[in-house]
């Protein structure tokens, strides 16, 4: 057994079970899809049984020096406080996990100078690869040369302009296919003089959504004029805002929608302090399906977005980027659920 106050080591075990250190390395230490292959079922119980019962513990200091690698995934968000944010970000740590990867997170608030400060103390760090989720459409944050030697990969967000658009994965909502689906839900009600809560201009999100929302509304033969659609902050002071502006008029809009649920619970907040009852005046509808849109006194209607499964995939894709293995982007199906807070048909006329 090892000796009291001193750790554990791989040669101890080795000796104790009979066996060449190399076989104990591969399968307590190995990478995760070659511990199975390193040693017989059987002796490989015996080697891990050993470790647990001595406290054996990994050295990643030692790891890393051997195998060149950290086994460190950096991850940027705007703000680790969304859920939508936390949520991505809990699958991403999740599958990290599940292949032998510690993650680490950092906040950048959408600003650019912290994005490059931001960027800079992660790639000090020796990651294996990072996952971006606050890019900006115009890239500007992935110039950074230090990140041509880094795999990495951008989850939630896309970026347009950054370099040739070839060079990068990202894994996010199809949320040009979610402004689409809002678009058809809110036509079908008979709705014709709508309005877009569009978020900030710089995320890819609130951009394809309003985008696809105004394509099919155009399809349709009703076109929205730009001012009825209207930039802000995606949190509820945002969206209260922006739908006060867009419903104090005398020809307001039947229905808005809000490219994110919190704009949407702001234009609520907006709607019932203007006299006007969401679901029976004013047809409202969020995006992401956070689990607060089905439990406000009116439930949100939302297009659900897979977070969670964003953060799974763009570990994926890292991990094949990696390895040395292309990798390619992803846009993953949104779902739209029907609530109370678009109501039922109007009537001829009225829309």
């Amino acid at each position: 057994m090892a000796s009291e106050g001193r750790p554990a080591t791989l040669q101890g075990i080795a000796e104790q079970l009979g066996l060449h250190v190399s076989t104990v390395s591969r399968v307590l230490n190995g990478p995760a899809g070659e511990r199975g292959r390193a040693a017989s079922g059987a002796t490989a119980d015996r080697i891990r049984t050993l470790a647990r019962e001595l406290g054996y513990r990994p050295n990643p200091h030692a790891t890393s020096l051997r195998t060149r690698r950290s086994n460190l995934v950096g991850v940027l968000f705007p703000r680790l406080s969304e859920i939508v944010v936390a949520t991505i970000y809990e699958g991403v740590e999740e599958e990290a996990a599940r292949h032998g990867l510690s993650t680490f997170v950092t906040n950048t608030h959408d600003d650019p100078g912290t994005q490059r400060e931001r960027l800079t103390m992660v790639l000090g760090r020796r990651v294996d690869g990072v996952i971006i989720g606050d890019a900006h459409l115009d890239g500007a944050a992935l110039r950074d040369p230090a990140l041509r030697a880094v795999p990495f990969v951008l989850v939630n967000r896309r970026a347009a302009d950054a370099r040739d658009a070839t060079d990068l994965t990202a894994v996010t909502c199809d949320d040009h296919l979610g402004g689409r689906l809002v678009a058809e839900h809110l036509l079908a009600l008979g709705h014709r003089d709508v309005a877009v809560i569009a978020g900030e201009a710089f995320a890819s999100t609130g951009a394809d959504r309003t985008a696809g929302f105004v394509e099919r509304y155009r399809e349709a033969g009703l076109a929205l004029p730009a001012y009825r659609v209207r930039q802000c902050r995606f949190d509820t002071r945002g969206g209260r805002e922006a739908a006060t502006d867009l419903l104090r008029g005398t020809d307001r809009p039947t229905a808005l929608f809000a490219v994110n649920d919190f704009a949407a619970i702001g234009a609520m907040g907006a709607a019932r302090d203007l006299g006007l009852r969401v679901g029976q005046d004013l047809a409202l509808a969020g995006f992401n399906d956070t689990p607060l849109a089905a439990e406000l006194p009116i439930p949100l209607t939302s297009v659900r977005s897979p977070m969670a499964e964003q953060g799974r995939r763009a570990v994926r894709q890292l991990l094949r980027l990696i390895a040395g293995q292309p990798a390619a982007s992803e846009r993953l199906r949104p779902v739209l659920v029907p609530r109370a807070s678009t109501g039922q048909p109007i009537g001829p006329g009225l829309g």
